[in-house]
C-alpha cells in the first residue's frame, strides 16, 4: 500500500510557503521557497529524499490565488522528479478553503498556516471537481476564452462612452438611435461612425448641400440605401434640432469621439482576430461536435463550455456536472420544513 504525503503550498509573487503532512495529519516537513523554477525543482527532489518516497503518492494543493500560482501547478505536474502516476495537483477555490480553515479554533493568518489548512483540506479528501487541475490543452484555450470574454466587455463599456459623448455633438441622432426612428440600423457603422467624426459640427451637417451629403452616404455606405436624398433630409432635420456647442468644447468632443472611435474598431478587430485563435484550437477537440450540434452554440460559446469544464469524464454523473456549473442547488430542509429558497 502506497504511503501518502500531503503538500499544501501557500502562492504568494515572490515566495511559497509549503507544509508537508502524512496520511495521520503529522508534520513532515515546513519551508519557504522562492517562486520560481529552480526552487520549486529543489523541493521537488526534498520530496523524494523522503522515507519510503519511492513507494509513496504526493497531493499537491494551492489556492487559485491570480496568477502567482498558474506556473507552479503546471511545473510539478509536468516535473518529471515524481512519476505522474504518483501525483495529482489540485488548485483550491479559496473560498473553500477559507470555510476549512474557520473549523479551526483561533487560528493565526499567515503564510505557513495557510500552508498547513491546504494540506489538511487535502487530507480530508473535501476538494471538489473544481479542485482537479485540468490538462494543459483546456487550461490554454482558457486563456483566450476568458481574454475574449474580457474583450467584449472593454468594447460594450466602450460603446456605452461613445453613445455619452455622441449626445453631447450631435443630441437628437443619439436619441433617435436609441428608438424605433433610427437614422442608421448600425450606430457604430461605419457610415454613422464616419458622419460624426468627418463632419466638424451638426451646423456642418444641417446646411451641407443635400446632393453632397446624399452622395457621402452612398460611398460610405457603398450604395447601401435606398433613398439617400430622403435619408440626407432626415440626418439635417435632426442636426438642426440638435444643442450646438461651443467652439472649444466642440473640439474637445471631436478629439474624444475620434479616440473611443478608434478604441471601438480595435476591440471589434481584437474579437475577430481572438475569435480565429479559438476556432483554430478548439478544432483539435472532440468534445465540440457534440455542443456545435445544439442550436445557437458556434465554436466560441463551445470553447468557453469546453475550457471550464475540461475533460467531462472526470464528472460522476450530470447532478455533478450542474452543481459545479452552478445550475443545482444545496436543500434547506428542517424535520417537515423545506424552504423555497435555497443557497447556492
Amino acid at each position: 500500500m502506497l504511503n501518502t504525503f500531503y503538500v499544501g503550498i501557500d502562492v504568494s509573487k515572490s515566495n511559497n510557503s509549503i507544509f508537508v503532512m502524512d496520511s495521520c495529519g503529522d508534520k513532515v516537513f515546513r519551508k519557504t521557497i522562492a517562486n520560481s523554477s529552480l526552487a520549486t525543482s529543489s523541493f521537488l527532489n526534498d520530496l523524494c529524499k523522503l522515507d519510503d518516497a519511492s513507494s509513496s503518492f504526493f497531493h499537491f494543493g494551492l489556492e487559485a490565488t491570480g496568477k502567482y500560482g498558474e506556473h507552479l501547478a503546471m511545473f510539478i505536474r509536468q516535473s518529471d522528479a515524481i512519476d505522474s502516476k504518483r501525483k495529482s495537483v489540485h488548485v483550491l477555490n479559496a473560498k473553500q478553503v477559507k470555510r476549512f480553515k474557520d473549523s479551526y479554533p483561533e487560528i493565526p493568518k499567515t503564510d505557513s498556516i495557510d500552508a498547513f489548512v491546504i494540506a489538511d483540506c487535502l487530507r480530508f479528501g473535501r476538494i471538489g471537481q473544481k479542485g482537479t487541475f485540468m490538462d494543459d490543452v483546456f487550461y490554454a484555450l482558457k486563456h483566450l476564452t476568458r481574454l475574449r470574454f474580457q474583450y467584449s466587455h472593454d468594447l460594450t463599456r466602450e460603446k456605452n462612452r461613445y453613445l455619452n459623448t455622441l449626445f453631447m455633438k450631435f443630441s437628437t441622432m443619439a436619441q433617435l438611435q436609441a428608438s424605433s426612428d433610427k437614422l442608421f440600423s448600425d450606430t457604430y457603422g461605419n457610415t454613422a461612425m464616419n458622419l460624426v467624426n468627418d463632419f466638424y459640427s451638426v451646423d456642418e451637417i444641417a446646411y451641407a448641400d443635400i446632393e453632397t451629403l446624399a452622395e457621402y452616404l452612398q460611398k460610405h455606405s457603398k450604395n447601401h440605401f435606398a433613398d439617400p436624398i430622403a435619408l440626407s433630409n432626415e440626418i439635417q432635420k435632426a442636426a438642426r434640432s440638435s444643442y450646438q456647442l461651443p467652439r472649444t468644447v466642440q473640439d474637445s468632443v471631436n478629439q474624444v469621439l475620434a479616440i473611443q472611435t478608434n478604441m471601438i474598431r480595435l476591440f471589434e478587430k481584437q474579437l475577430k482576430d481572438i475569435d480565429k485563435l479559438i476556432e483554430k484550437q478548439i478544432e483539435v477537440l472532440p468534445q465540440k461536435n457534440i455542443l456545435l450540434s445544439i442550436p445557437g452554440i458556434g465554436p466560441v460559446y463551445a470553447a468557453g463550455i469546453i475550457s471550464e469544464i475540461g475533460d467531462i469524464s472526470r464528472f460522476d454523473n450530470d447532478a455533478a456536472l450542474a452543481k459545479y456549473a452552478g445550475l443545482s442547488w444545496n436543500a434547506n430542509q428542517s424535520g417537515s420544513f423545506i424552504a423555497d429558497n435555497t443557497p447556492g
